[in-house]
């Protein structure tokens, strides 16, 4: 007997069976395409903070997050042996402006009280080393927050300690116990049909895999684009964010656009080739925040959906959240997450 069926396997679906897992319940999860393939088989992998002001409960949740994020890795990884890539390695970002240099240090002074010495939100003078991004203010933003992953690495890491524990990965199976629908942009089409009006939509985005080893350094975000240096030797690029498009899993000229902004910013990718270039559409609910909570008028159904752009940086808190629901009955979802908010 299962005590839980967890449809989705993407990093949403695959947290939630972890931690159920972990806490005693017997657990199946179900994808027709198999792990990671939607949205979270993708290349970025930017574990990345909201700026530290006009503080809410969608940013305390992210923080919490990010803060959990190295135990649940390194228990995943001891689990099962796999490497998921994760680095918490901060981030650079060049200021571009003198008014973007005020409101970077008056975020620094924010940062010490809303991130209650965890890390860091520091305004330091720019270094051409070859790896930094040029400044035209000659200062950056160099916070100690951030993390990254490798999204596929850390997809099989999440399937090779379920499958330690003796979790059965499936295509196809019957539900049993509690069900808890983990399934992207075809669970929100399917949920826009059933009440009748958008309660979310995917959202396209493009990636690239460059080869260039600066494993190690911290992330970039520069011109709007994220660049991650993986500790596999690789660095991912993007992305786009693409609200009208004609082939979901297809790249084209706005990807090339992307990698043309990454050796802009990052003068040692001027020539690193590219070894990999992705599509795929990820989940954004109405809201823009994750939607979690009981699926209405369907007693014993969980939804965990909307994780768009932050989906693997919320993972680690939504696995908690929907841990604490369905195995206690115990609602700590805020209320911003609520299903209510995107229904």
């Amino acid at each position: 007997m299962v005590d839980v069926t967890v449809r989705g396997a993407g990093i949403f679906g695959l947290s939630i069976a972890w931690v159920c897992t972990q806490r005693g319940a017997r657990v199946t999860v179900i994808d027709p395409e198999g792990p990671g393939a939607g949205s979270s088989g993708g290349l970025v992998g930017a574990l990345a903070p909201h700026v530290p002001e006009n503080w809410n409960v969608k940013k305390a949740f992210q923080l919490r997050s990010l803060l959990r994020a190295p135990a649940f890795w390194g228990d995943v990884a001891a689990a099962g042996g796999r490497d998921p890539g994760y680095h918490r390695g901060g981030r650079l970002q060049p200021i571009l402006s003198a008014h973007a240099l005020d409101l970077a240090k008056a975020r620094a002074d924010s940062a010490k009280d809303l991130w209650a010495g965890h890390a860091v939100w520091q305004v330091e003078p720019a270094n051409a080393t070859g790896w930094e991004p040029p400044s035209p203010t000659g200062w950056i933003i160099r916070d100690t927050l951030s993390a990254h992953l490798h999204p596929r690495l850390a997809c099989a890491a999440l399937v090779a300690a379920l499958e330690a524990r003796g979790v059965q990965i499936c295509r196809d199976a019957e539900d049993q116990g509690r069900v808890v629908w983990a399934t992207g942009v075809a669970g929100l089409a399917a949920l826009s049909e059933q009440h009748q009006r958008a309660v979310g939509t995917g959202v396209k985005g493009q990636a690239a895999l460059l080869d260039h080893d600066a494993s190690g350094a911290p992330q970039i975000f520069a011109d709007g684009v994220h660049i991650i240096p993986h500790q596999d030797g690789t660095v991912a690029v993007g992305s786009t964010s693409e609200r009208d498009f004609d082939d979901p899993h297809t790249t084209d000229a706005q990807l090339d656009a992307v990698i043309d902004k990454a050796r802009a910013a990052v003068p040692a990718l001027q020539d690193a080739a590219v070894l990999d270039r992705w599509a795929g559409v990820r989940p954004r609910a109405r809201s823009r925040a994750p939607m979690l909570g009981v699926w209405p008028d369907r007693p014993g159904h969980y939804i965990a959906n909307g994780g768009f752009k932050i989906g693997f940086g919320m993972a680690p808190e939504v696995a908690e959240v929907m841990a604490d629901l369905v195995l206690d009955g115990r609602d700590s979802i805020p209320e911003g997450f609520a299903i209510a908010t995107s229904l």
